[in-house]
């Protein structure tokens, strides 16, 4: 008895094969993509960081800004040789005792939530009801200038250069007595060419 043998399926072949090749187009292509995706996407997460970096150090500038408006107006205490700027950034993080008859009211200023109270260490007042302001009375408020000390984004630490007063302009060690200005630490060169730590 004769069995018929049937020819080998050239059709299925030929199909995985064109499936396989396909695969490797597209992976190529996929491939050629993502290269030429990745240095936009650097770009992109770099221009990020430096809006981020101005938008920080902006911040830092005006918090330091308000604190010598507050000590030139005599309504803080400032400590011999600061010239009226903060000692350190600690300082307005922590908050000082701001005083005045209307109890101080600094713009952009924020405050931990003290009520006002009459003056104890500035020569106010007794006698007379907190938050009440009589002739002549100093009020003190606890005022904060920054909620926290910000994080650098191009070195990933909350820590800055800073110049004092007494510094020169391009110094890039700190004298120790007062904040006049903040810098980046970064070594690294924005993509305007300039570099991170002159801004």
């Amino acid at each position: 008895m004769h069995q018929e043998v049937s020819p080998p399926n050239h059709k299925a072949s030929s199909q995985a094969g064109m499936t396989l090749l396909e695969l490797i187009i597209a992976c190529a292509i996929l491939l050629i993509l993502a290269s030429a995706a990745m240095p936009v996407a650097r770009y992109t997460v770099k221009r990020q960081q430096e809006a981020e970096l101005h938008r920080e150090l902006r911040e830092m500038r005006d918090a330091i800004d308000r604190y010598k408006d507050a000590s030139d107006r005599n309504l803080i205490r400032v400590e011999a040789g600061t010239e009226g700027y903060p000692p350190d950034l600690d300082t307005l993080v922590k908050g000082v005792d701001v005083v005045s008859q209307t109890g101080a009211g600094i713009p952009g200023a924020t405050t931990p939530g003290q009520p006002l109270v009459p003056s104890t260490g500035f020569g106010g007042a007794f006698g007379q009801t907190p938050g009440q302001s009589g002739s002549g009375q100093d009020l003190i408020r606890h005022v904060r200038f920054l909620r926290r000390i910000p994080v650098d984004p191009m070195t990933a630490h909350a820590e800055w250069g800073m110049r004092s007063v007494q510094d020169d302009p391009d110094s890039t060690s700190w004298g120790g007595k007062n904040v006049f200005d903040v810098f980046s630490l970064s070594t690294g060169t924005a993509l305007d060419g300039t570099k991170y730590s002159d801004w």
